[in-house]
């Protein structure tokens, strides 16, 4: 099962018994991978490396923000990586002197793992399959640190101000607890004034539970279905 008609995700601990997540290629050829536990897949079928462009990275105006010379970045729900190496890859094309940090919550050690058997089209990947195993790495001027754990508690940990989010857990259905007031709240209070967080999920209860979390709520682009993404700013 696909999340609202699309998308799915958001970490999972791995049990002894668990079936094998099995890769899936989407129409833009890059891979993707169905998760048995939530039923549901990762990325868009559409396009796993479209989504992360086009509803991640574009929409919170990474390019635009790696000018000024520094940019830090809350994943929340990492997974792959792909789409923090969509950000990597527009902050560094926009200037390639950008001081790139990025804070990356995931439980699912598992989905880390896989990121070394693929071979994703992103330019500094190779950043991303340092994760799995090093779990914080660097390279150049990128910096990634990954908070391994639950989302609810991990966030908590987060001490410093961001310039975006990657919302991109499994859907509200599957995965509720990271769908709430609470948690959005938890993430507001992280966030610099005018910064964006971009969550591919239009629910209305997403986008209620965002309003009253403090968040400006709006439209985000229409990316592999008919319904828009969702784009919340901090004022």
């Amino acid at each position: 099962m696909v999340k609202d008609g699309v998308h799915a995700r958001v970490p999972v601990y791995v049990k002894e018994d668990m079936i094998l997540m099995k890769p899936i290629t989407t129409k833009d050829n890059s891979i993707t991978f169905h998760n048995p536990e939530y039923d549901e897949y990762y990325h868009s079928l559409s396009g796993a490396m479209e989504e992360a462009v086009k509803k991640y990275a574009e929409p919170c105006r990474i390019a635009q923000l790696a000018r000024k010379g520094s940019i830090t970045i809350l994943d929340v729900c990492f997974g792959l990586g792909y789409n923090s190496a969509a950000a990597i890859d527009a902050a560094l094309e926009a200037n390639p002197q950008c001081r790139v940090r990025i804070l990356a919550l995931e439980n699912d050690q598992e989905i880390l793992n896989k990121a070394r058997d693929i071979d994703a089209g992103f330019k500094n990947y190779s950043l991303i399959r340092k994760i799995a195993e090093m779990h914080n790495a660097r390279q150049g001027s990128v910096e990634i640190e990954l908070f391994l754990g639950d989302a609810i508690i991990k966030i908590k940990d987060v001490n410093e101000k961001v310039d975006a989010v990657f919302l991109d857990p499994f859907s509200p259905k599957r995965c509720p607890e990271l769908w709430t007031e609470e948690f959005f709240r938890d993430i507001h209070k992280v966030m610099r004034e005018g910064a964006i967080l971009a969550t591919y999920s239009c629910a209305r209860s997403v986008r209620e539970n965002l309003k009253k979390a403090g968040f400006e709520v709006m439209d985000g682009p229409f990316v592999g279905r008919n319904a828009p993404s969702t784009l919340a700013v901090k004022r």
